[in-house]
């Protein structure tokens, strides 16, 4: 009964670690990548409000990346605390054996796993495609935001402009130039073929709407190469139309995994998926479902630091190093199973082929403390 109440308390301080790691590392990468959230989003002429839903809905695939290193360093934590605070020795005393604290660690495992598979299979996908959608639905909240000075920009969909100056919402020497035909009916020729540049020498921008001074209109036919001029004292451009340059179809990391599975059977549920397709949706699988396997690695070898030993190699520097080198190596190989079937399997056989070996070495170590005592 004693034993069972020591084993819940170790559970609980592991777990309690293992949030406060994954959360702190997690809002450290998140802090890094949100600054790149607000290039693209305020850039693009998205709303605040936007940037702010984005960046919250792409935490989840960070918190996703980040629970078996999480694991790994709260476990680590846990042991080394534990061995310098004597508690083990307590529990060594009372008659526990250190496998059966190996099979503690082991049950604990089962949890992270779960925790990760529901994230990776099921939420993080969701909340990517969440994201994408929220950029697909939302429309040009001002176009303020996407004017650089003296940079061409690029954020909407071919069309492209420059301004020398900007003071407010007042510019200078504007520069515009649309290929998408959004602007077409400013010509007198409204053919597709169209590409038509802008060239004012003032203007003002009133969220949506650009009003122009002293320009000039050129619209040139593709077909003919001839060019028609159109000379204007004030031009009122509608910028609502435009449309932000950020890909809106769904990429294979925001598909469900039921779809990527279904791309391998006979009914498939994705629009494309040819052999080119399949060699991506491999890795992505992977990392899905195979990669939290790789954590009862992770555990067992952090349960080196449990082996009674002066040398050097169990020292807890040592054991971290060769349990990140299994996570490293998962990231490096995981990039080429979709290249060849070979590195797939191997990598969805490494873990049951290494886990015997080290849980077989522990209690082989285990035993021979025993003997010298």
């Amino acid at each position: 009964m004693l034993q069972n109440k020591i084993y819940l308390n170790f559970f609980k301080e592991i777990l309690k670690t293992f949030f406060l790691v994954l959360f702190g590392l997690s809002i450290i990468a998140w802090t890094v990548r949100a600054v790149n959230f607000l290039d693209l989003i305020v850039e693009s002429g998205y709303p605040l409000s936007t940037y702010f839903q984005y960046s919250a809905l792409n935490l989840l695939g960070i918190l996703t990346k980040f629970i078996p290193l999480a694991f790994l360093l709260a476990l680590i934590i846990f042991i080394v605390k534990q061995i310098q605070e004597n508690e083990f020795i307590i529990l060594w005393t009372t008659g526990v054996k250190k496998i059966q604290i190996v099979n503690l660690f082991l049950k604990l495992f089962l949890f992270i796993v779960f925790i990760y598979l529901f994230f990776s299979v099921f939420l993080t996908p969701i909340a990517l495609n969440k994201s994408r959608q929220l950029l697909s639905q939302d429309k040009l909240n001002s176009f303020i935001p996407t004017i650089r000075v003296k940079q061409f920009s690029d954020s909407f969909k071919g069309f492209t402009f420059l301004v020398d100056e900007r003071k407010k919402n007042q510019i200078k020497n504007i520069f515009l130039f649309d290929k998408s035909n959004n602007f077409k009916n400013l010509s007198r020729n409204e053919s597709l073929n169209n590409f038509t540049t802008i060239i004012a020498a003032d203007g003002i921008v009133k969220d949506k709407t650009m009003v122009l001074f002293n320009g000039q209109i050129i619209s040139t036919d593709q077909n003919s190469n001839k060019n028609d001029l159109i000379k204007f004292e004030q031009l009122n451009i509608d910028l609502a139309k435009l449309e932000t340059s950020t890909i809106k179809v769904p990429k294979l990391q925001e598909t469900s995994t039921f779809k990527l599975i279904s791309c391998f059977s006979k009914k498939t549920f994705l629009e494309l998926c040819n052999e080119n397709v399949k060699k991506e949706i491999v890795p992505i699988l992977n990392r899905r479902i195979a990669l939290p396997f790789y954590i009862p690695i992770i555990t067992l070898l952090s349960c080196i630091l449990l082996v009674r030993s002066k040398r050097i190699f169990y020292n807890k520097f040592f054991v971290f190093l060769y349990s990140f080198s299994v996570l490293l190596y998962v990231e490096l190989i995981i990039r080429h199973t979709g290249l060849n079937s070979t590195f797939s399997k191997f990598f969805i056989l490494f873990p049951a082929i290494t886990f015997p070996l080290i849980y077989f070495f522990l209690l082989y170590k285990f035993k021979n403390e025993t003997k010298l005592k």
